[in-house]
Formats: structure tokens, C-alpha cells, sequence
């Protein structure tokens, strides 16, 4: 039997760096509970089913954390890419479209690696009448709780974001995971301005609500950061560094309602699954 289970370092050049995905290639896909009970065994922050589309440049592609199904995740699409180009099924040189909840995601390959053509997400800024929601998230990130008090909090589609001033108030942050679940949102992200020449903008992501801790590299964070930080900073190409303990780099830019996310991928593992596949009929 082929291999058909794949473990990539997505937004990474080199192993154990970057966000680890795990992508399963299938002619079909199995029944919901079958891919959600996977995602769990295996426990990354991410595990994407690809199946084919209609040409052969079309996939059809479905995001799982251990315990939720997903609308977005930039990372493993990059990583889904990244397999399919290296098991002769795609060509970097034309466009790859993936067939989402998000609908259509196309990637190309480029210079500096696999660019992914995402939605821009909406920013709210939310006001002061939303002292309880500060509050929360003061008690949550109780290492700088002052700062979070004082920081602007927006929120968009999917989760709440948190603007510091200072990056290394970002990299010092030691959150309270288990008040941190208490808020309905998918996840929090903090940011703030780079204090290195190597990015624009610095963040961390944690989604304890999706069985994520802390996510290494968060893609679909960056369709909020990088428009925020466009803004702010005025210019539409930008590096963004997410300083969790593996950490990584993602080129954006910012073009209208969309953001092109690019970043390399290394695969470390390549396995074949040796349980029965359970399908929808089954």
C-alpha cells in the first residue's frame, strides 16, 4: 500500500520548526466522526483530509483539531500543498485550488515558497462597554494583566485580538489555559510592532477551546494581522514572526479583500494508516 499519511512542518525551512500538520490523501472522505477521531489520535494542532476535485488541479480539503472541524486553517493548507507537489500531483507552476468551507483557497509556488490566496478577516474594534470581556482576559493572562487592560481588543470572524506595545511583552506572556477556555472565541492572539529588523509585527495564538495550547504558526491569524498591521504601518508587504517556542515567519501581502500568506515546508514523516477507513455508507 502507498503511503497516504503525511507529517509536515508548515512556515519552516528546516525540521521541528514552524506548525507540524498532519495530511491524509484519500479518494474519498471518510465519515465525519472517523476523520474527527483521527485528528484526535494523532493530536497536532491540525489534520487536513484531501481528496481529488473535478480536474486535476482541484482538491477538496477539511481542517481537524483534536476535537473540532475547522472554517480556516493557513497552515495546513500550505502543508496539503507542499504534499501534493512532492508526490507528483500538483506542479508548482500552475495554480492548485482547494475546494473549502471558505470556499476556493488557490496556492502557487513562488521564491520564497508556497503562496496561499486568503480571505482577508475582518477587524471590530471593540469598545470600552466591553469591560467584562477586559476582564477575562486580564485574568487570563494574569503575567500582564495591566498591559491587557490598556490594550486595544478586536475581534473578527473567528477570534479576539489583543494589540500590546511592546513585542516582548508578546514573547513573555504565560497564560492561564484554563480561564482562557472560559471565553467563546475559536482562540486569542496577541501582537505587537516588531523590535527586529527580521519582521514588521510580532503574535502568539492560543486556542485552548480547540485543544490547542498554543499554536506554533497560526495562517489564518495572519488574514487579521497582516491587514491590521498594513494599516497601521502603511504598507502592504510584511513579515509576520509568531514567537511560540518553535516559531516561525510568514511573508504577507495585502491586496484588497485578500491576503497572500507565503511560507516554506519540510515533510518529517510518511506513513500509511493500518485501520480501516469508515465511510459516510459504512
Amino acid at each position: 500500500m502507498k503511503p497516504n499519511l503525511w507529517q509536515v512542518d508548515a512556515f519552516a525551512s528546516r525540521p521541528f520548526e514552524g506548525n507540524p500538520a498532519a495530511i491524509c490523501v484519500l479518494e474519498d472522505f471518510p465519515c465525519d466522526d472517523w476523520m474527527q477521531s483521527l485528528a484526535g489520535e494523532i493530536n497536532l494542532s491540525e489534520t487536513a483530509y484531501v481528496v481529488p476535485g473535478e480536474t486535476a488541479t482541484r482538491f477538496q480539503l477539511r481542517w481537524f483539531t483534536p476535537n473540532t472541524e475547522v472554517d480556516l486553517c493557513g497552515h495546513a493548507t500550505l502543508a496539503a500543498a507542499h504534499v501534493l507537489n512532492e508526490q507528483g500531483r500538483w506542479n508548482l507552476t500552475e495554480p492548485l485550488v482547494f475546494e473549502t468551507r471558505s470556499g476556493d483557497l488557490t496556492c502557487l509556488g513562488g521564491e520564497h515558497g508556497i503562496t496561499l490566496d486568503f480571505p482577508v478577516s475582518s477587524l471590530r474594534k471593540l469598545d470600552d462597554a466591553n469591560q467584562e470581556l477586559r476582564e477575562q482576559l486580564a485574568a487570563a493572562f494574569p503575567s500582564h494583566s495591566d498591559e491587557v487592560q490598556r490594550a486595544a481588543i478586536h475581534e473578527t470572524e473567528f477570534d479576539l485580538m489583543l494589540v500590546f506595545d511592546r513585542a516582548s511583552s508578546v514573547h513573555e506572556l504565560v497564560p492561564n489555559l484554563a480561564l482562557l477556555q472560559t471565553i467563546p472565541t475559536r482562540g486569542v492572539m496577541v501582537t505587537a510592532p516588531a523590535e527586529s529588523s527580521q519582521s514588521d509585527f510580532v503574535s502568539r495564538f492560543f486556542a485552548p477551546q480547540c485543544g490547542i495550547a498554543e499554536d506554533p504558526v497560526t495562517g489564518s491569524a495572519h488574514c487579521a494581522l497582516a491587514p491590521y498591521w498594513s494599516q497601521r504601518l502603511q504598507k502592504d508587504e510584511l513579515i509576520g514572526y509568531q514567537a511560540s517556542q518553535r516559531g516561525g515567519y510568514v511573508r504577507c501581502e495585502v491586496q484588497s479583500d485578500r491576503v497572500l500568506l507565503t511560507g516554506s515546508a519540510v515533510t518529517v514523516l510518511e506513513s500509511r494508516m493500518r485501520i480501516p477507513i469508515q465511510t459516510a455508507l459504512s
